[in-house]
């Protein structure tokens, strides 16, 4: 999303957790969205490298896309996995864009990420689709308490995309075979077909949606 979107002509700073990917051609950050007592630090940083690297000293765009999925039977879901998915796809966008509002400028976008999951029913993804759920909630709530500031907030729902999200689950061949049978196109998607639309979502030609959820799934479990 951040190469699309530096690509498109949109000034990215980009976060990292563990790796520092060199050669990004953009400022990247090292930010844990467990870490909510990080952010106040995280928001100085990002305000000092917008003025240093842009001359600015706000953000039009922020896009919530860190997330993790754990695969567990609901009856065998323990506290642990469910701690971990609620830290990194609930709480940390709650709190990190709570820390970033004062940096949105009035009339900038915040896009979410959900899954098609929240539709469609795969027995063993329960806590990571009451997550995602969660989320889509969250953003319609956004959505009208940032409403006096002209800031639009939306969901992009993705489904089965090929990449290493969940240990890599999505590249075993009769798991992509299962997926397809599910999704209207017949496959699931390449990276492109997501990352292709997030500049369009933040721009002006998305500029009367708000609260919305954008389907990217393919058409998965209709």
């Amino acid at each position: 999303m951040a190469e699309q979107l530096s690509k498109s002509g949109v000034d990215v700073v980009g976060t990292y957790r563990t790796s520092d990917p060199a050669g990004a051609g953009f400022p990247m950050l090292p930010l844990d969205v467990t870490e909510v007592a990080t952010f106040g630090a995280f928001t100085e940083s990002l305000r000092e490298t917008v003025a240093r690297h842009f001359g600015a000293d706000r953000i039009d765009h922020l896009v919530n896309n860190a997330g993790i999925g754990t695969f567990a039977p609901y009856a065998q879901t323990t506290p642990e996995q469910f701690d971990e998915l609620v830290g990194v796809n609930l709480k940390g966008p709650f709190f990190l864009t709570q820390a970033l509002l004062p940096l949105i400028a009035d009339g900038g976008r915040i896009l979410n990420v959900t899954t098609a999951l929240t539709r469609g029913v795969v027995p063993g993804m329960s806590a990571y689709a009451a997550t995602k759920g969660a989320i889509e909630v969250l953003t319609r709530y956004q959505a009208v308490e940032l409403a006096d500031r002209s800031i639009r907030v939306n969901t992009l729902m993705g489904g089965a995309v090929l990449t290493d999200f969940g240990g890599g689950i999505m590249r075993a061949p009769q798991v992509q075979e299962l997926a397809a049978r599910t999704i209207a196109h017949g496959r699931i998607a390449e990276v492109g077909d997501i990352v292709a639309a997030v500049p369009a979502i933040l721009s002006d030609a998305f500029g009367w949606a708000t609260g919305s959820v954008i389907d990217l799934s393919g058409g998965q479990s209709l």
